[in-house]
């Protein structure tokens, strides 16, 4: 690919950095009309072309970029940044991640969203000294922060990349065909979501990198959804027959703040009676309405209280959802510039299971979404006029949605916060057996000290519970530990297409497993492993099958990642 067609300038779209091809050819062919008077539709190449700006998608052109590749990244909200910005979710973490356990360039981003902070923020003196800040200080995570400085500090890390030409940013585009000759995909098209038109994008490799695998079925990848039966993978929490509807709830998450004394009670929603009286439809049975502080435990399923006060305080021993995902702690900065804290709510009151999004229409899309931001308006209405108060009382009207949190006109996040995909159908599948704390103890026998298994091909590590939240078919929650795991690179090759990757939640796992793979560090993780994929591959003219089946190129690749930060091993302290 020739680099002066691929220059780009920024302009700002949205608050979003887009790179616009603007010279050579390409450029002199847009919206160029032929004799017959058909639009010509413009045609950008790169080495890696990846569908998706999440962190996965991110992390995956970045990979490729520091190692001298030109990469395409499209993402059809304004914001790049998945589930960290655009969806509004502070990073679901391990306990470890603050020393060991994610790639050196994931813990260069935790560390700018810090520094960031440091340099624009006024933190007090103690906030300002602490190693390991927490701006909102949430139980959730070590580092709850603002999806815009995370924005931010991703923007910074690809500017370089634009400047130079050898990355080009489509936000606000939407893969909508993709061509494929054989094993191959030859080139997507693109649609700007503002303007209509198209782009052909080709490339050597694509990722996937798709909130829901968008690309698996346009170019006729195999895959999988829902859940598999037990008796097709063996997994000792599967059920007994499996059902490729059975996706988990999703959430639209959005952010309030506390201000004592303030009114800001929004009008009753329209859907306010039926989601008041909501009880889930769930097997085993939730414990009463959806709209109150009683939910399933998610281990136990018998029925939990949780607590809420805006002000932070205490709430016995039930967890205070306040504090959850308390993104601003207003005691971490100079006093007066918060009236209140900022928390995200992304809680079992606002899990939508009334849908299932996976291969829905844009039509059923745009109406579970809309019907979920209903629910969303009433829990808010519900916590500002009839949540428990510990004087007796009911309601917090001092709560307040605060839209510009998540840059958008309704207060919602831009996008849903979607917790499964389609899954590839890949050369290695991840089942409990590998990853499970109680069927690998079964499996080995072992009483302590038992341990994930251990992957020849590892191209990086991960650790979260498996956690399953309730589903649109009715099935509630599945949650039970798990092991710190390695990332098996067989899991990221589809069977049978060569040049297609998958850079998200649509690796191959299954239902169960993807339970503990989804989570932020280790989307970061597979997507950093495909980026580096690309370039070792095409540096050594190699396929990615190739890399996997042959040992030596095996072992060179591990090296080749393990040089540039990432880690396939866990120390055996972990």
């Amino acid at each position: 690919m020739k680099r002066r067609n691929f220059l780009g300038m920024l302009a700002l779209s949205g608050g979003a950095v887009v790179a616009k091809p603007v010279l050579g050819l390409a450029e002199q062919n847009k919206g160029a009309v032929t004799a017959r008077g058909k639009r010509r539709v413009e045609k950008i190449t790169a080495d890696l072309v990846i569908a998706g700006g999440g962190l996965g998608g991110v992390a995956a052109a970045l990979a490729a970029l520091h190692n001298k590749q030109t990469v395409i990244l499209t993402e059809e909200t304004d914001w790049i940044g998945g589930q960290l910005t655009q969806q509004g979710v502070p990073p679901d973490e391990h306990p470890w991640i603050e020393t060991h356990g994610a790639p050196a360039r994931y813990r260069e981003l935790r560390n700018r969203i810090r520094e960031y902070y440091v340099r624009y923020y006024p933190l007090t003196a103690d906030a300002r000294q602490r190693p390991q800040l927490n701006p909102g200080d949430g139980a959730v995570s070590k580092l709850c922060h603002e999806p815009r400085v995370a924005l931010a500090v991703m923007q910074d890390m690809l500017a370089p990349f634009i400047s130079n030409g050898s990355l080009v940013l489509l936000t606000e585009h939407k893969v909508v065909r993709a061509q494929v000759e054989g094993n191959k995909v030859l080139s997507l098209v693109v649609r700007n979501l503002r303007t209509g038109e198209e782009l052909i994008l080709k490339g050597s490799y694509f990722s996937d990198a798709t909130e829901m695998g968008d690309l698996l079925p346009m170019t006729g990848t195999e895959f999988v959804t829902g859940t598999e039966s037990r008796r097709d993978t063996g997994e000792l929490h599967a059920p007994e027959k499996g059902n490729p509807e059975n996706n988990q709830a999703f959430t639209v998450c959005f952010a309030i703040d506390y201000v004592p004394g303030g009114n800001f009670v929004i009008d009753k929603p329209a859907e306010y009676d039926f989601w008041r009286n909501h009880v889930p439809a769930l097997t085993p049975a939730w414990s009463g309405k959806q709209l109150d502080l009683h939910y399933s435990d998610p281990r136990t399923l018998k029925p939990k209280l949780l607590g809420f006060h805006p002000e932070g305080v205490k709430t016995g021993d039930a967890l205070n959802l306040w504090n959850y995902r308390r993104i601003i702690n207003k005691n971490n900065f100079e006093e007066g510039l918060y009236a209140g804290d900022v928390t995200i709510v992304n809680w079992p009151q606002n899990d939508y299971m009334l849908g299932n999004l996976i291969g829905a229409s844009p039509e059923k899309f745009h109406y579970h979404v809309g019907r979920a931001k209903q629910l969303n308006l009433s829990l808010l209405y519900w916590l500002q006029t009839e949540a428990p108060r510990p004087d007796g009382g009911k309601g917090w009207p001092g709560i307040r949605l605060r839209k510009d949190i998540m840059g958008t006109a309704d207060g919602m996040a831009k996008y849903p916060y979607i917790r499964e995909a389609r899954r590839i159908k890949a050369k290695f599948t991840i089942l409990e057996e590998h990853v499970g704390a109680e069927q690998r103890t079964q499996k080995t026998g072992q009483t302590q000290g038992v341990k994930a298994a251990t992957f020849h091909d590892s191209v990086g590590v991960g650790y979260y519970h498996i956690d399953l939240h309730p589903s649109c078919a009715g099935v509630n929650y599945v949650d039970f530990g798990s092991l710190p795991f390695q990332i098996p690179l067989g899991a990221l090759l589809p069977k049978r297409m060569e040049n297609l990757l998958p850079a998200n939640k649509n690796i191959g796992t299954t239902h169960i497993t993807n339970g503990c793979f989804r989570l932020h560090p280790v989307e970061w993780s597979i997507g950093e492993a495909v980026g580096l994929l690309v370039a070792f591959a095409r540096s050594k003219n190699v396929t990615p099958g190739q890399v996997w089946e042959q040992a030596s190129l095996l072992k060179d690749f591990q090296d080749y990642i393990q040089a540039q930060g990432v880690e396939t091993a866990w120390p055996a302290q972990s």
